[in-house]
This record gives structure tokens, sequence and C-alpha cells, in this order.
């Protein structure tokens, strides 16, 4: 079977989904391919809750990026008449001097963002449930929330449909070869051309690009839900979603009792254990849990009630931990959508116009210059220097 397309989109899930309804919102022919079926548990996109901020503390460069994905989760949320982004504010905590802490602060003074800053007192007086150290701090995005993965990665497969767009699901794509006249796709049961190609398959993408096989690492990330011992402190209203600065532990992340399984905990990179992207999910074990139930006691005691459920997802990491969202080197037909190391899911609605810019007109009026393959060489030989 051979059929002919403008843009074809390999992987359907965050990015490859957002990408694939703004190219058929533009009108554009279009084709989607996925080994799987939409939100599936070998992705990145799955389990209830994604955490979304301005204050960015890894750099201020990505706020323009998050007000672009802020106005286009509304756009979203309009055309589906439905919710995708729920503000809750958000708490970033940590020592004055720690990274979480003195990152958002500069981006929010560059950006002139509104910021709240609360000692510990202030802090037992709003937020009762977080236990702060007498030298942390907290400091609160009021535009910060969280976001719906599944609602949103479903929402826009709906509208891409419902644009045009040409959907494949349980078709895992095993080449790409660009030839004279275009891209030609070739999965399990067909081969499909196309003017461009936008390669988005999260943790497989080193199988379609050798260019990332030894940079894009997937990694086990485990969270874990908890019924809280009161009820009433860890509801969204008074208690925001937050992220912690553990120092030599790492970052954690929470979020309130948002569904039937209560609150959500998860440490950043949880312990960068490399995975095989085509086994299953490893299992969660003690190691994994006793990380997270000793966080949990120790820092949100009134949440610590019993643990009802934990599960493991995947992070896909690049050395410098950005993202890439550039053109193949060397092929113009090729969009590359990179993991997006863990961070990325707040921003799939301006990646998806982001990626249909690139794929149209080989550029975007969007602020990518540090997210290219240039970057990352660069990055790479500053690390080997």
């Amino acid at each position: 079977m051979t059929a002919l397309f403008d843009v074809a989109v390999v992987g359907l899930g965050a990015m490859g989904s957002a990408a694939i309804a703004h190219l058929a919102a533009r009108g554009v022919k279009v084709i989607g391919i996925d080994a799987y079926y939409p939100a599936h548990a070998l992705s990145s996109s799955h389990g209830d809750s994604r955490l979304i901020r301005l204050g960015y503390f890894e750099d201020p460069s990505y706020v323009p990026l998050l007000q672009r994905a802020y106005a286009n989760w509304r756009t979203l949320e309009a055309r589906l008449c439905g919710d995708i982004l729920t503000t809750t504010g958000v708490l970033q905590i940590g020592k004055p001097d720690s990274k979480i802490v003195s990152g958002t602060k500069k981006s929010c003074a560059l950006h002139n963002l509104p910021l709240e800053t609360l000692d510990s007192g202030e802090m037992r007086r709003r937020f009762p449930v977080f236990s702060l150290d007498e030298d942390e701090i907290a400091l609160l995005d009021p535009q910060g929330g969280y976001l719906r993965p599944e609602a949103a990665v479903m929402g826009y497969l709906k509208l891409a449909a419902s644009d045009g767009a040409a959907l494949h699901f349980g078709e895992r794509v095993t080449a790409i070869e660009p030839g004279g006249d275009g891209v030609t796709i070739i999965s399990a049961t067909g081969r499909y051309s196309a003017s461009k190609v936008i390669i988005a398959t999260g943790s497989w993408i080193g199988e379609l690009v050798p260019a990332l096989r030894d940079h894009a690492v997937p990694i086990k990330q485990v969270v874990a839900w908890y019924q809280p011992t009161d009820g009433f402190m860890t509801m969204p209203q008074r208690m925001p979603v937050f992220i912690r600065d553990e120092g030599e532990n790492g970052s954690f992340f929470g979020f309130p009792a948002i569904g039937v399984d209560g609150i959500k905990i998860g440490r950043h990179a949880h312990f960068r254990e490399p995975i095989d992207p085509n086994q299953p999910n490893p299992p969660v074990n003690e190691r994994d849990t006793h990380l997270l139930d000793s966080f949990i006691n120790h820092r949100l005691p009134a949440a610590a009630g019993v643990r009802v459920r934990s599960a493991t997802c995947r992070y896909t990491m690049l050395p410098s931990e950005d993202f890439l969202l550039d053109l193949l080197p060397g092929d113009k037909r090729i969009v590359v959508a990179s993991p997006c190391s863990g961070h990325g899911f707040k921003f799939t609605s301006v990646v998806g116009e982001i990626l249909a810019d690139l794929a149209l007109d080989g550029g975007t009026n969007l602020p990518i210059g540090a997210f290219s393959f240039k970057a990352m060489d660069r990055f790479l030989a500053t690390r080997a220097a």
C-alpha cells in the first residue's frame, strides 16, 4: 500500500498527537502512525496528572514557550469543551540558595511573573500539610497547576481525526527512507510516502534516529499514590501541586488528592536506572517504595496514609536534560522531536505547534535555538573537555 501525504507523524504520544492536531487544523494532508494505542502504559503520557508552572527554575529561556503553551492549552480546552489544565498554584520548596528556589526567583524576575515567598511559619498557617525546616522557604507560583495527560492526548487525536488526519494504531514503523521525491515510511503492514516526516517516538527515538542511539537513554520512573490521613488538608484548594529540592537527594514532586487514589508522589528521574524500551516496564520494588514512603512520611506527614498503588513509567533523558526539536542534520525533510528528559509534558501544546512549523516551513518563530542538534553537540563537547 502506497499513499502520498504532506506530512507523516511517527509516534502519537504527547508530542506526536499535538503535532498531528496542529497540522490537521492547518488543512495539511497528514498521517499519524503509532506502534501502540493511545495513552498506553509504555509511554511517558499517562498517570492522571502532569505538573505545569511558569516560574521555570531550569532556565528562564523556557518561560516564553510556557506562556505560549498556556494559551494553546486553553485553545485545546475551548475546542474540546473540556478541562485539561487546572490551576492550584505550585509551591517550589527548598533552602534559599537551592537550585529550585534560586532558579525560580531568577525566571520570575526576568519575565516579571507573580511570585509569593512564604517562610516556614507562613507555610504552617496556610498549607499545614507541608513540613518545612526552619531554614527553608516556599515560592508560590499562582499560575501553576496540573494537566490531565490522557485527556490531552486523546483530545488532540480526536481533533486531528475530525480535521481529516489519518490515524493508524498498532502499526510499528520499522524504517524511514528518504528518497528523491520525499520520504518513505515503512511499517510492518504498509508503506507510505510523504513530503516530510516528524519522528516523535519517545523512548524508541534511537531506533529511527541513529544519531540519538547513544544519547537518548530511557530510564525507570516510579510514582505512588497515598490515601491521606487528613483528607481535608490534601484537597486541591488547600494543597497546591509542589516541587521540593532535597539537595543531594534530588528533587521530589507531588499532587493533591485529585482522584480516587489520593496524593501522587515521585522523585524526578527516580534512581536513573536505564531500561530497555522494548521490554515491559520493570516492576516497582521495595527500594522504590521505600524511597517514596520515606519522603512522604518526613515531608508531608498529614498525607502519609496508606499507599494504595504505585506504577512504573519511563523518562527518556538527553545528556543536557534539555529538549531536542530540530531538523535532522543533512535532511530537512525529517523533523526530530526528542524525548523531553522528564519535564516536557507541560510544553506539549506548544511543541505540537513548533513541530508543525518545522515540518511545513523548515523553521519557527518560537524560541527553540537551545534545543538543536548543534546545542546538544556543544554540550557533549563541553562535558568531554
